[in-house]
């Protein structure tokens, strides 16, 4: 919801500008490009997110920068290698949003106006590695969320961040039970820093369920088995679990709000609407949504019909995995196809930025330079 305080922005009266302001949803930029955090801000949103594939694609909208800065990092530091000059294009391209989302935070009091930042993917197997890059990233802003895997490693991290005062933001989460366990791991956490006789108030912590990947997969499943099954039951399967776990997350109070993720089609919006929660949707999408005559009602606790629920169920079991909150114990969240398939993603990503830092550090010299 629009915080108090803030002016109504220009495009308010828009269907994304009146989601804000008519309802306890909010809406995230699901990019850190400064061009389209600017259109959203001026909707009302009131955070951001990144991740290995977003900042890539930052870089590729503005390759000369990025390769200009990379040059000058490496001759500030002749030591660094790759890997560091590429956290450091990641910190600058934090730095360089973070500010556009401070006046929601200051007016929420941290609940608003978050900066997401990724954790490296690499890392998906080791706590200790991904809790102290979540120190680092949480020093660099003070409106600073941190992503953390919905992997076994990430929960321990998620906790242990949690009780270190940072926000986190669960990400490669596609199941009710995965989104279940990292809202307990965050509560522990935050317990444990309140019994420390720390502050827990400037919190802003959310469990991302990324509802488009869920349905890409069971897509993928029914292209590769030949699963013959109702088509117009696939775009509510990443709905329905996400209602399932709101459903469970009011019912048991967790801090951590839900956050939708991974947009398809406008029922990854529209469904949402009137959830205390929040969605995050790339501009495309955006600039869509508010070009779109779909009516801004609430529909959070519209139930997805249980017919369309059966239907899923009865032809995939991995839809009854994501959909039961027992579906998965947590020893099998790391295989789970769709989070092997997203970190696999991710990690791709992340050697591609990896790649456009060394070109960067190592022009090709059978390459014209750019005039």
């Amino acid at each position: 919801m629009t915080v108090t305080g803030i002016q109504a922005p220009p495009l308010a009266d828009t269907p994304l500008g009146r989601t804000i302001a008519t309802t306890a949803t909010d809406i995230w930029n699901d990019s850190c490009a400064i061009a389209e955090l600017e259109y959203a801000i001026s909707f009302g949103a009131v955070g951001a997110t990144a991740n290995p594939t977003i900042v890539t694609d930052v870089w590729k909208a503005e390759p000369a920068r990025w390769r200009a800065r990379v040059a000058a990092l490496a001759a500030e530091g002749p030591g660094a290698d790759e890997t560091e000059l590429a956290w450091q294009i990641v910190d600058e391209m934090s730095v360089r949003a973070a500010p556009l989302l401070m006046p929601a935070f200051e007016a929420s009091g941290g609940r608003q106006g978050r900066l997401s930042t990724q954790t490296d993917p690499t890392f998906h197997r080791s706590a200790p590695r991904m809790l102290a890059q979540s120190l680092h990233f949480a020093g660099i802003a003070p409106n600073i969320i941190v992503k953390f895997p919905a992997t076994s490693a990430g929960l321990d991290a998620m906790e242990e961040a949690s009780a270190n005062g940072v926000s986190v933001n669960t990400t490669v989460c596609f199941s009710v039970a995965q989104a279940v366990a990292a809202a307990e791991a965050i509560e522990r956490g935050i317990r444990r820093r309140e019994a420390a006789g720390e502050s827990t108030a400037a919190m802003g912590p959310v469990v991302t369920i990324m509802m488009g990947r869920i349905e890409d997969w069971l897509r993928v499943q029914t292209e590769r088995d030949g699963i013959v099954a109702d088509p117009a039951a696939l775009p509510w399967s990443g709905v329905a679990v996400f209602k399932r776990a709101y459903g469970l997350f009011r019912e048991r109070g967790y801090r951590a709000r839900l956050l939708g993720a991974a947009i398809r089609h406008h029922y990854h919006w529209s469904e949402l609407i009137g959830g205390d929660v929040v969605i995050t949707m790339p501009a495309s999408w955006q600039r869509r949504f508010n070009a779109s005559t779909i009516e801004v009602r609430p529909r959070m606790d519209d139930p997805v019909d249980p017919a369309i629920v059966a239907e899923l169920a009865a032809h995939y079991p991995d839809f009854v995995r994501a959909y039961e909150p027992d579906g998965l114990e947590r020893d099998a969240f790391d295989a789970f196809p769709p989070t092997a398939r997203t970190l696999r993603a991710f990690i791709a990503s992340y050697h591609e930025l990896l790649h456009q830092v060394t070109d960067a550090m190592i022009p090709n010299p059978d390459l014209r330079p750019a005039s």
